[in-house]
Parts: C-alpha cells; structure tokens; sequence
C-alpha cells in the first residue's frame, strides 16, 4: 500500500520514511507513526496502512536508518544508540512539517519506544496538531508540559514492566499542573498489549490483548476525527 519516501528534516539532513496514502490523496489530514524498539518493519508499515484506510496519510520515520531487530538484544543495542532529542526534534518534527505542506492537520502517534517519543513530540514540534501515545513515556525531567500546545490521548497497561504505570501517575500530574488538554485510559494489561505480533518476541512483559486493542483503537479513531479531521 506504501511507498519509501525521502524528506528533510528542519537542519537540511534528509531522512527515508514509509508513506501511505488514502483515496482522498495529499490533501488528507496526516499521522506521523512512530516505531517500536523493533525499527521500521512490516508491523508499524501495517499501522500505517490502518491508518490510512480510515482515511489518514501515515509517515513513518526511519529512525534506525535502515536497519531492524528481530530479538531483544538488538533492539536494545538500536534503541540505546538513538539520540531521542534528535529524533523528536529533528527527525519527527521534518515529518510532521513534510504532511503539513499539504495536509491541513498532522497528528503524531507512537509505540512503545515511539510512545516516549510521541511525549517528546509533543513538547518539541510545535507543529503537530494531536498527539497519540501508545504505553511509552520518557524521562519526565525532559518533559517540559508547558510546551505542550496539542491535545493528547494516552493508552497505557497497568501490567506494564518496561514503563510502569507509576511514571504515568507521575506524568499526569505534570499535563494537570500545564493545563495540557489529555485524555489518559489505563487497560489491565501487560507491555505492547496493541501488537499483534508481541506473543511472537516470546518476552514475559509483552502480551497481545486484542480486546484492549480494539477498544484503544476506537478510542484513537474517534479522537483523530475530532481532532484532525
């Protein structure tokens, strides 16, 4: 449905993506979709082709640069070598101002390691009109919420291992004392609970929920519609 893309980021650098597009064409609001730790692969593309049937273009960035993970060990090694400021402010934001020469809203939404960086979006591209985290957050001392212009919706998993739901009390007080506008929904579940392929990893912390995900799924598409559209 796809096809791999180049644009530029705000310092000149070009970065490759994956870009689907709906029937209504370039004129469609956008999503930009970021990556698990995984990197860009067939999953996050089959995000963004759901995306796109429900009427949105979907970019994602190739924060990796090419390269993927098929165990943990080596998205650990991917994802302890990106420089996630970087990615948010630079990568992320020259995605988000790509969609936007023609769309009239662009929205940003992440997974996991994207999820931290959909945060991080939100504070460092003041582009992006919405922003849609999916059981991910960053260190909250880089969380400036006073930047924080767009409308969030978070998705979190009361089970989760790899951020846990503490940091999500912790960060919703932060949005609370900003007066961000947010709409949090916590889902009794483990890590990655929206990923169909998470029971694959055959990781303890990860398990796929499908009830869950249909319910966050619904959750993002009534907020997207409002929103951007």
């Amino acid at each position: 449905m796809g096809k791999t893309v180049s644009f530029d980021r705000p310092d000149g650098k070009s970065v490759n993506g994956y870009l689907a597009e709906p029937a209504a064409g370039a004129k469609a609001p956008g999503m930009v979709v970021i990556q698990e730790w995984w990197g860009l692969n067939d999953q996050i593309k089959g995000v963004a082709d759901k995306l796109t049937k429900a009427g949105y273009r979907a970019l994602v960035p190739d924060l990796y640069r090419g390269k993927t993970a098929l165990d943990a060990k080596e998205a650990t090694h991917l994802m302890n070598g990106l420089n996630f400021g970087d990615a948010a402010g630079q990568d992320i934001r020259g995605a988000v101002q790509y969609l936007k020469q023609s769309s009239p809203k662009v929205g940003v939404t992440g997974f996991c390691m994207g999820g931290a960086l959909t945060v991080l979006s939100a504070v460092n591209v003041p582009e992006a009109d919405a922003g849609v985290i999916w059981y991910g957050y960053p260190p909250l001392e880089y969380v400036d919420a006073k930047k924080i212009k767009a409308p969030l919706l978070g998705h979190w998993a009361t089970q989760d291992h790899a951020f846990a739901i503490s940091g999500v009390d912790a960060l919703e007080k932060k949005l609370r004392e900003a007066n961000v506008k947010f709409e949090f929904h916590r889902y009794n579940c483990k890590h990655a609970f929206a990923n169909e392929t998470a029971d694959q990893k055959k990781l303890d912390m990860l398990k796929y929920d499908p009830k869950a995900a249909d319910l966050a799924w619904q959750r993002t598409m009534e907020f997207l519609a409002k929103q951007l559209k």
